[in-house]
């Protein structure tokens, strides 16, 4: 019996499935072997060597593994085909005292019987260079995470984090507020003439005047502008004709699957990520028990084997017709700085349409595998062809321009549709327009004026964020989820809809970070770092040269930065709110989930509360004990009840507002019911003119 290693137990019964007999599959479900998390665990002084641990949790599971692996005649290990996969096979190598020379290391980018045959076929020795790299950027992570989040704990706010590629995305966001706060709108106008012929209605819009470019910066120079055009004839001074064409998109990548997923089905990255990696494992589909659908997900590539590219075009051929076949298959250049390590995100197979195992899906897994299924379809179709016509206009040497589009043939668009950033200032309106003749006079139905401001950046969304980093360099594939998702998990950015919004605290973090260690946490030096990594997996450099560089700038800054009395740290501000426990003041705090009350009787009594600002504590009445004021708390199961500020010396409480006088019939305490003012002890009540007065 064969022993086949995996990560994730979801993949198991699909993989069997193309296996065949002689084979058992275990899944490790993860690292089985990694950096303790309690320790820092690197050490500096000798060549930055980590020690790693058996993870604790895994410690049945690694028992249960060497005894199957002891029985086995051949251990292959089969984790995911990236930098993390690779390090992770050769932790199991190391767990099971396997020779890491030995062929054990097979690789699939689909869990297809064909892709998984081929593999058993081609085993291979572990790839050291991409497990170096793997090791060099877990090594600085640790480093950053580890020095610095206790140097910002201490200088911001407690319980903080810091990361080598967190800290800048985290940057990204800050800045673009920035941006926004500081953009000063210019105001602008527009003129737009309303016309028609033959009952088509269409616009054309002022551009310029006597042959150069016209800004209208106030309402004075639009008047003087319509002086001349509503007593002028709008001539058709000339009509050009062309034809464009449109290139269908590339396949996806981890990347742009994830922007297309928000932007068009509303999925956040968490969710997409999860959808794609069960539609990668595998899912239950009637009749055909539990199969993968696409291809690995983690990935940089556009590009796409031809086994691939000819079943793509055989499906486009047989349901759309040769007309949709460009001549020679379309192939996409894969950007520069791309390990380019597997395919394109893809489906395994074409005829496995959407709707065939629709009924089979969750809603968020059926659409994104209509997406990432239609994507790839229109990626080798032909180009969409319009006609256009733009015309140019004439009013007493104003020039108005307008134009049309027509489809001519639909090509990729038939099947897929670029997204439009709504967000963005909208083009001039492009629609049919009716036949016209140069020299013509054109009936104008209306002419509109319209005030308005240049627009500030937009911010960011976790799509557009995605995007940003993929095209700065920062992060890979496999880590822009798992950076931005952090960003909002530990609060140091809100959502605001679908946009990212800076929360107090992540401002202050990056205001610090910038203060002290720009530079290292920048863009530039980040996206170095990335390249310096790839040249370890591609160009065999060593990796403890890569990082032995990084810390040689990055700990002068950890000491100048610890040295310093800078400090980011909000004072705490006195409240009247009095605390429920001890009777002392309330300080207003800050801290790692923004402000919060906390006793001054600290460190004595340890009490905090939350606070909202808009539900600030006041006095509600007076203590008739000592005649200090009475504040209105909660128990803690959320029944109001009022007590004296003084709780150490006076202690007064009840579950009614006192008001502060006696009663004049038995000489305890008034207390207020509504609009009632009555004794606390006897029948007596107020008389109402009193109330009043």
């Amino acid at each position: 019996m064969k022993l086949v290693v995996i990560e994730a137990p979801a993949k198991r019964e699909t993989l069997k499935k193309y296996l065949g007999q002689g084979y058992e599959v275990f899944a490790t479900k993860g690292h089985i072997r990694d950096l303790p998390v309690k320790s820092f665990a690197i050490d500096i002084n000798n060549n930055f060597e980590p020690h790693y641990e058996n993870k604790p949790d895994k410690k049945e599971l690694i028992s249960e593994l060497k005894h199957k692996a002891d029985k086995a005649e051949e251990v292959l290990l089969a984790t995911d085909p990236d930098r993390e996969g690779e390090a992770i096979a050769w932790h199991i190598a190391n767990v099971l005292n396997l020779d890491t020379n030995k062929k054990c290391r097979i690789q699939y980018n689909e869990i297809s019987k064909n892709a998984v045959q081929k593999a058993l076929k081609s085993p291979r020795e572990i790839d050291l260079n991409l497990v170096n790299a793997q090791q060099a950027r877990r090594v600085m992570d640790r480093i950053v995470g580890y020095k610095l989040s206790p140097i910002i704990s201490k200088k911001v706010a407690p319980k903080l984090s810091a990361g080598r590629v967190q800290s800048v995305a985290l940057k990204l966001v800050v800045d673009r507020e920035k941006e926004i706060e500081n953009f000063k709108p210019e105001e602008y106008w527009t003129v737009t003439a309303f016309h028609e012929k033959s009952k088509i209605a269409f616009k054309s819009t002022l551009q310029s005047y006597k042959n150069k470019k016209i800004k209208l910066e106030n309402k004075d120079m639009v008047d003087e502008a319509l002086k001349v055009i509503k007593n002028s004839d709008f001539i058709v001074e000339s009509i050009k004709k062309s034809k464009t064409k449109s290139h269908a998109p590339a396949p996806f990548t981890t990347s742009t699957m994830q922007q297309d997923a928000l932007n068009k089905l509303g999925m956040s990255l968490k969710k997409t990520t999860a959808s794609a990696q069960e539609l990668y494992e595998g899912v239950e589909v009637k009749g055909e028990g539990k199969i993968a659908l696409i291809t690995y997900i983690r990935t940089d590539s556009t590009r796409v084997s031809e086994e691939a590219q000819k079943a793509c075009r055989d499906f486009i051929a047989n349901k759309y017709g040769k007309n949709y076949l460009p001549e020679k298959p379309n192939i996409y250049v894969t950007k520069k700085n791309a390990q380019d390590a597997h395919e394109a995100i893809r489906p395994i197979s074409m005829q496995i349409t959407p709707e065939m195992v629709q009924d089979s899906l969750t809603k968020d897994n059926y659409r994104l595998y209509k997406l990432i299924y239609e994507r790839f379809l229109a990626s080798q179709m032909i180009e969409a062809e319009y006609s256009n016509v733009a015309v140019s206009i004439d009013a007493g040497g104003y020039n108005f321009k307008a134009s049309g589009r027509t489809l001519e043939f639909a090509g990729y668009t038939a099947v897929y549709k670029e997204f439009v950033d709504e967000d963005k200032d909208k083009k001039q309106e492009i629609s049919k327009l009716p036949a016209l003749t140069e020299g013509e006079k054109l009936v104008v139905t209306d002419i509109k004026e319209e005030q308005k401001f240049t627009k500030p950046p937009v911010r960011y969304t976790e799509a557009s964020l995605v995007k940003a980093m993929e095209e700065k360099g920062i992060g890979r594939p496999a880590t822009y989820a798992a950076t931005i998702t952090i960003l909002t998990a530990r609060s140091y950015c809100e959502k605001e809809g679908k946009y990212l919004v800076p929360t107090e605290l992540g401002r202050k973090i990056t205001e610090y970070l910038e203060k002290f260690f720009s530079g290292v946490i920048n863009v530039k030096f980040t996206a170095h770092m990335e390249n310096r990594l790839d040249d370890i997996a591609e160009n065999k450099d060593d990796w403890h040269d890569v990082v032995s560089s990084f810390w040689n700038g990055f700990k002068g800054l950890l000491e100048k930065a610890d040295a310093s009395s800078v400090t980011m740290k909000a004072e705490p501000i006195e409240t009247d709110i009095i605390c429920d426990k001890c009777g002392h003041k309330m300080l207003l705090r800050e801290g790692r989930f923004g402000k919060f009350l906390g006793c001054s009787n600290f460190p004595k009594c340890r009490n905090i509360m939350p606070y909202n600002e808009k539900e600030e504590k006041k006095s509600v009445g007076i203590c008739p004990n000592c005649g200090k004021k009475v504040y209105a708390l909660k128990t803690k199961r959320g029944k109001t009840f009022y007590a004296c500020e003084d709780r150490e010396g006076c202690n007064f409480m009840s579950w009614d507002i006192p008001t502060g006088e006696k009663c004049p019939e038995c000489g305890n305490y008034l207390i207020k019911k509504g609009k009632i003012v009555k004794c606390s002890k006897c029948s007596y009540v107020k008389p109402k003119e009193d109330n009043e007065a």
